[in-house]
């Protein structure tokens, strides 16, 4: 690494980062049992109720246990593992740590989720430091909290988040300017996030298995496989997409508001799916009255327990943020990917499409607010909670819906989708 500082030590060209946290929640559980270092730590749901695993330490890697993996699965071939359901108001308080630390170094910072964010440490635009100093006194403050993180750091989001996956744990991959394509060329096309398994086996039929073969082939005939995102993806297999890691200042970019859980019981009843989606919904709202939206399209993601999902939408004839409007509409929408017998285990709901100023046309029961925005007569209600739950923590008002699942939503998972392309 010093001989890479000293080839690379005046940084020319953006220098965009990605912070990511080593098997956080299980890190975290260790920081907080000390007995429990060195050894293999499971968080997720329980292995005789069909949980799934959220994170799995890295002493129970080694064993094939992985996220999402059936709980009961990860037991038989790790049946020594500690077992946690998890703390997520402690995994929120260490992430809050971690991400100050980010803005600390740079207003410019992307936070992607509660383990993962993007950083912007270009030279003149606000650090006077090089990069590489920057990123090593990331990591050190963060292995300072207890926990550690690798970091990708190049010229682009897709160029930083391929690197940070590069060496784990606690690793650094620096890709200096100019050498992104030699970076790229050789690596895998799953390797780049927005590509998953089925775009992979297509491709690969196309004879394009790695990333440089992709980013060889003519636009045209990658449209068959990204449809209007062929030239961007074809860009971020070449690393010459240019990205834009947003200020924590700047305006409000936010394309969608979601929430969705995996369970660790499968839904069966109807009763608890409209349970759940009331649930998530009373999320959803709240942040979308905190940010001042509201949106005009419903999306509804389910996965099966058998592994394959579906997800719909539905927009709507005006834009809301009252959950008394949207969550009944995704409950319409369950009606035509649900039907009894079908197992779910993940379940989410989305609102987007924001319209500042839409055209209304209201109903007998609805109102408009100061954007045009539609609103139920029981919006002061979820506004009023929006407070209490503000000014004394979430857990100040829950209503009877939160208590049919217990310790059964094991791992909270998407909670925004700002503007970013894929990453």
């Amino acid at each position: 690494m010093d001989d890479l500082f000293e080839l690379f030590g005046n940084w020319r060209g953006p220098a965009i980062g990605l912070m990511d946290l080593d098997a956080f929640f299980a890190s975290v559980e260790q920081l907080d049992h000390p007995e429990w270092r060195g050894k293999p730590v499971i968080v997720g749901g329980s292995p005789e109720e069909r949980g799934v695993v959220s994170t799995a330490s890295y002493e129970a890697r080694p064993y094939g246990v992985h996220s999402a993996m059936p709980s009961a699965q990860a037991k038989r071939l790790c049946p020594h593992a500690i077992w946690t359901h998890g703390h997520f108001d402690r995994y929120r308080e260490m992430s809050a740590q971690v991400m100050a630390i980010l803005v600390d170094e740079t207003p410019y910072v992307d936070q992607v989720s509660i383990d993962e964010a993007f950083f912007d440490i270009t030279p003149g635009r606000y650090a006077r430091e090089n990069p590489i100093d920057i990123v090593r006194r990331i990591a050190r403050r963060v292995s300072e909290l207890g926990i550690t993180c690798s970091i990708g750091l190049g010229t682009s989001k897709t160029v930083a988040k391929i690197a940070s996956d590069r060496d784990k744990p606690r690793g650094l991959t620096i890709v200096p300017p100019g050498t992104e394509q030699s970076f790229l060329e050789p690596l895998p096309v799953r390797a780049m996030s927005g590509i998953g398994a089925s775009a992979e086996a297509t491709l690969k039929r196309m004879g394009i298995h790695t990333l440089g073969q992709l980013a060889a082939t003519p636009v045209a005939r990658l449209s068959a496989v990204f449809g209007v995102n062929a030239q961007m993806m074809r860009d971020r297999a070449a690393g010459v997409e240019t990205s834009a890691v947003t200020s924590i200042d700047a305006p409000d970019d936010t394309k969608s508001v979601s929430n969705e859980r995996t369970f660790a019981r499968d839904l069966t009843e109807r009763a608890d799916i409209d349970a759940a989606l009331a649930l998530l919904g009373e999320s959803v709202g709240r942040r979308l009255r905190k940010r001042g939206l509201a949106g005009r399209t419903v999306t509804v993601k389910v996965k099966y327990s058998y592994g394959s999902g579906r997800t719909i939408q539905r927009k709507l004839a005006h834009a809301t943020d009252d959950e008394n409007l949207f969550v009944p509409v995704a409950r319409e929408l369950m009606d035509e990917i649900w039907s009894e017998g079908m197992h779910i285990r993940l379940l989410g709901i989305g609102v987007s499409d924001f319209a500042a100023h839409p055209d209304v046309q209201t109903d007998l029961f609805c109102e408009v607010d100061e954007r045009g925005a539609v609103a139920s007569s029981k919006r002061e209600l979820s506004v009023a909670v929006d407070k209490v739950r503000e000014r004394f923590g979430n857990s100040a008002v829950s209503f009877g819906r939160a208590t049919r699942f217990g310790d059964d939503l094991v791992r909270p998972d998407k909670y925004l989708n700002q503007n970013k392309p894929t990453d």
